[in-house]
């Protein structure tokens, strides 16, 4: 049912490019365009990242909890396996208290992903796990409970009240007006899983906004949002519509996922898994990785270090007593550098030289 879902979107794809073309259809990227930058790049391969020693996105970018050293040490992990891009979350109220600090944190950032040879994907709004996040000093991760600590941006209702979007606009635009020629920025992903924890269509006007205020500023970098619900119709259409590159989430196993990107082939566009990997699901390097390169898909795997987040543990099985799973869920090393797996980092040193 859920592939036919995604049939559905794309017999519907050039519908709904007319449809939204009547608002969106200025700075939008062809083809051709999205094509040439694509081919401009070597292949597309990282992972979600976030250091070690930050719970969520609040507490990578507020200055008392920004750990530049930390961050320099698990990127040259990265490095190492020939990782060449990854995807950074931000948040409005890391902003909204402090916004030239702010985006001081994001200039030393990309310096220091830059000096490892590591191109970013910067996301903008997040529709997952808290729907309160406060500015401030952040939780302790609860024992063995997945990204117990994770908040959404701007969060619920925020996300579907119009009285937030003034200050969201300035936000986004500044940003983009910032940085809208950084080459060491790959892609801005606008909006993460719009429509998540049950908020379905009433994300749409927000994702709407983010769109039509990005081509505003239309920066240098292509614009997507991740497709990641295929029963979400709607959403995904317009997301499908206005993207200039086709960026997906998918956790399943390999036969699924290849079905998945057959599919989205239909659109014609380059396409980059943004989020895949979690072992316990049998969406593994080692089942995955290679078909993603053979199909010419860029692959972000969701977890570069066990950390804060506790995406060593899966989603709804927690372990109460915070004792390592025999299985890891996500992520690729231990903090200090000590792969999870050896046979995985030989794999993708190997998939990222051929």
């Amino acid at each position: 049912m859920k592939k036919l879902c995604l049939l559905v979107v794309l017999l519907g794809f050039s519908n709904s490019i007319m449809a939204q073309q009547v608002i969106l259809k200025e700075n939008k990227w062809s083809v051709e365009k999205a094509t040439k930058w694509y081919e401009s790049h070597q292949w597309i391969s990282g992972a979600n990242f976030i250091p070690s020693t930050a719970i969520n996105q609040l507490e990578m970018w507020q200055e008392k909890t920004f750990d530049p050293k930390t961050i320099d040490r698990e990127l040259s992990y990265a490095q190492g396996i020939g990782f060449n891009t990854m995807r950074v979350y931000l948040h409005s109220l890391a902003y909204k208290s402090d916004p030239n600090g702010f985006k001081k944190r994001i200039h030393h950032y990309l310096k220091i992903a830059d000096s490892h040879g590591i191109k970013t994907i910067f996301v903008f709004f997040d529709d997952v796990w808290d729907a309160n996040p406060k500015i401030g000093k952040q939780p302790k991760p609860k024992p063995g409970t997945h990204n117990s600590g994770w908040v959404q941006d701007p969060g619920y209702p925020a996300s579907k009240n119009p009285s937030t979007f003034a200050a969201l606009e300035v936000y986004v635009k500044d940003i983009l007006s910032s940085f809208k020629e950084d080459e060491r920025i790959l892609l801005w992903d606008l909006y993460n899983e719009p429509g998540n924890n049950g908020k379905s269509t009433s994300s749409l006007a927000l994702l709407t906004q983010i769109f039509t205020w990005a081509r505003e500023i239309n920066p240098s970098q292509p614009l997507s949002v991740g497709l990641w619900k295929w029963d979400e119709i709607e959403l995904n259409r317009f997301q499908l519509a206005n993207s200039d590159i086709i960026t997906y989430h998918d956790y399943e196993a390999p036969e699924w996922h290849l079905r998945v990107v057959q599919l989205l082939e239909a659109s014609g566009r380059p396409m980059i898994c943004t989020e895949y990997m979690a072992r316990t699901r049998n969406s593994t390097f080692t089942n995955t990785l290679a078909m993603l390169k053979e199909h010419h898909v860029g692959a972000i795997n969701w977890g570069l270090v066990r950390g804060k987040t506790n995406t060593i543990y899966a989603w709804d099985t927690p372990i109460k007593s915070g004792a390592e799973p025999e299985l890891w869920f996500h992520d690729v090393f231990r903090e200090d550098g000590t792969p999870y797996r050896l046979e995985e980092v030989e794999l993708i040193k190997k998939l990222n030289r051929n």
